[in-house]
């Protein structure tokens, strides 16, 4: 067997191949062009049949879709996608290469047999389904950036002016408002930069629109976004973004598992007798993290025995540690949701473990984890 490491830029691949024992046997560096990827790949196909197959490894980022695609093409085991390691001092793209290489011919054995690996965050490739919802949810947040840093600019162009009281509403996103930007009276260059951004503003409006339905309809095919959906203020994008960022639930043997994976968990930094608690981790999605903070408003006001957890905790660390917990809190309860098909349910872990009673057949409370963090 062979072991490939795979430093991967979009114009180039730094390559790293090692034997079962260890050995080097090629250094190199690849273009991305098609013809002579293809080539190398041909060769190390070859080369790898005689040795029993080869296993690769490389590191995420936003265009390993092709790669990997074309390692399985050719012959390739097993492809493991790892997160990057922290800014190092000296660093170059053959020691990256050679770092990867070495991390995964340690770790063979258990990564042939699907346990942890030591040292690596084995990135889980999402399905193609998965996928396809969270590159559809990105754009949609793309798309609200960019009318938020659009409508900015109308502001700008008011108060250059001072003419933002004049607004017949309180806020220009109105029809109303819309109709008074276009016959506002205005100097050339501020006219003709105020239609150009009026005009990209109906432009996204109608992409948003569009957007907007095609997530409808990727709800509701989705049994996971539905179950999802059910917590207070979800709705069809933000269940979609989340149910899409789950994966496996079955690869999250408790529900803190699922709040690591979205790096809701605290980090800590211990050394001797120092022990120092940090802020979380921040280590998975930080679309997850972002729509379970703004559902955590709406599960505030509608769940009592929630808001009730959330203010003990407020009066002891502030309102910002509690929003926080609350949020670590919702990832654990999705987790169980997701895991036993049912909704969200407000009134605490009692009334869970009521519904899993008399609706999926439990008995005592070895199988309830819900809310428990």
């Amino acid at each position: 067997m062979l072991y490939l490491g795979i430093d991967q830029h979009a114009n180039q691949l730094t390559i790293d191949l090692g034997t079962e024992n260890g050995d080097l046997v090629l250094h190199r560096q690849v273009k991305t062009e098609w013809k002579p990827l293809r080539k190398f790949l041909g060769e190390l196909e070859s080369l790898a049949r005689k040795e029993g197959g080869y296993m690769a490894i490389v590191e995420v980022c936003g265009f390993n879709d092709y790669l990997m695609d074309l390692l399985k093409e050719y012959g390739c085991d097993q492809v493991v996608l790892v997160q990057p390691d922290g800014r190092k001092k000296c660093k170059t793209d053959r020691r990256d290469a050679r770092t990867l290489r070495e991390s995964l011919w340690i770790n063979r054995a258990r990564l042939r047999e699907g346990k942890r690996p030591a040292k690596l965050r084995v990135v889980r490739v999402a399905s193609e389904d998965d996928a396809m919802d969270r590159q559809l949810t990105t754009l949609r947040s793309q798309l609200t950036t960019q009318r938020t840093r659009l409508i900015n600019r109308v502001k700008t162009i008011l108060r250059k002016r001072n003419l933002q009281h004049d607004c017949p509403t309180k806020g220009i996103q109105t029809k109303k408002a819309r109709k008074w930007l276009w016959a506002l009276t205005l100097p050339e260059m501020d006219r003709f930069e105020m239609n150009v951004l009026l005009r990209e503003w109906d432009l996204i409006d109608e992409q948003l629109d569009q957007v907007d339905k095609k997530i409808q309809e990727r709800y509701r095919q989705s049994d996971v976004a539905s179950v999802v959906g059910t917590i207070p203020g979800m709705g069809y994008f933000n269940g979609l973004s989340i149910a899409c960022r789950i994966g496996d639930v079955e690869d999250f043997p408790r529900g803190g598992s699922l709040a690591n994976y979205w790096g809701l968990t605290p980090g800590a930094r211990n050394s001797g007798e120092k022990n120092t608690p940090l802020g979380i981790t921040k280590a998975g999605s930080s679309h997850a993290r972002y729509v379970l903070g703004q559902v955590v408003v709406h599960v505030l006001r509608r769940d009592r025995w929630m808001r009730q957890w959330y203010q003990k905790i407020k009066r002891r660390r502030g309102s910002k540690v509690g929003r926080v917990a609350v949020m670590r809190r919702l990832a654990t309860i999705i987790c169980s949701m997701v895991k036993y098909d049912m909704p969200y349910m407000t009134g605490g872990p009692e009334k869970f473990e009521e519904y899993l009673r008399k609706h999926k057949g439990f008995f005592g409370e070895t199988h309830i984890t819900a809310g428990r963090v």
